[in-house]
């Protein structure tokens, strides 16, 4: 089991909504992982949000002229994710059994998704994502190191993240502390952009 699953029991759609609505309605910006994909790849590119929750990332990408597909395991996130946006596509599946075709431009991977896949998938996820890019493509995952940025206890490392990824083909790109893109400094939460091989 994921340990979004364990967490959340796979029914914290609408209140996982309500939180973000409210944060917004408070002034806070809830774009920031829209703006920093946007800035990577080209209006139209395709992109896939991984670990898409309610789909906030996705739809918001989809506003901007990207071609946007969304999957989750947690069913109760993509029932609001379908609702905000029917016209977009929502799949259901463990990122680590995701498969498609490598036709995405980049693939993201925001809000803890990697920290909160189930112990011991995480290089599997990663070269599931990886598997879905083109070559050239971009795979973007911002996750926490700590307990301060973490609903679970610290597993993944930056060094094992980055393993993963050079199993998988993907060449590190940059490497941020937020998604506004600050310079990374060894602090507990890591923006990390990978290119998948054969550009």
């Amino acid at each position: 089991m994921n340990r979004w699953t364990e967490l959340t029991g796979d029914t914290s759609g609408e209140d996982y909504a309500a939180r973000f609505a409210a944060l917004a309605r408070s002034g806070k910006d809830m774009h920031g992982e829209a703006r920093f994909c946007a800035a990577l790849v080209p209006a139209g590119a395709r992109v896939l949000d991984a670990g898409c929750g309610t789909g906030r990332v996705a739809i918001r990408l989809a506003e901007l002229g990207y071609d946007c597909t969304g999957v989750d395991v947690d069913a109760s996130m993509l029932a609001v994710a379908r609702e905000q946006a029917p016209g977009l596509p929502w799949r259901r599946a463990d990122l680590a059994a995701l498969s498609v075709e490598p036709e995405f431009d980049l693939v993201v991977a925001a809000g803890n998704v990697m920290a909160l896949v189930a112990p011991g998938t995480e290089a599997t996820v990663v070269a599931r994502l990886a598997g879905a890019l083109r070559p050239g493509g971009l795979l973007v995952a911002g996750f926490g190191l700590d307990a301060a940025h973490l609903p679970v206890p610290p597993g993944l490392t930056l060094a094992e993240y980055d393993a993963h990824c050079a199993a998988a083909g993907l060449a590190p790109v940059d490497r941020f502390a937020t998604w506004d893109a600050a310079p990374y400094d060894g602090g507990g939460y890591a923006v990390s952009v990978h290119r998948r091989d054969g550009v």
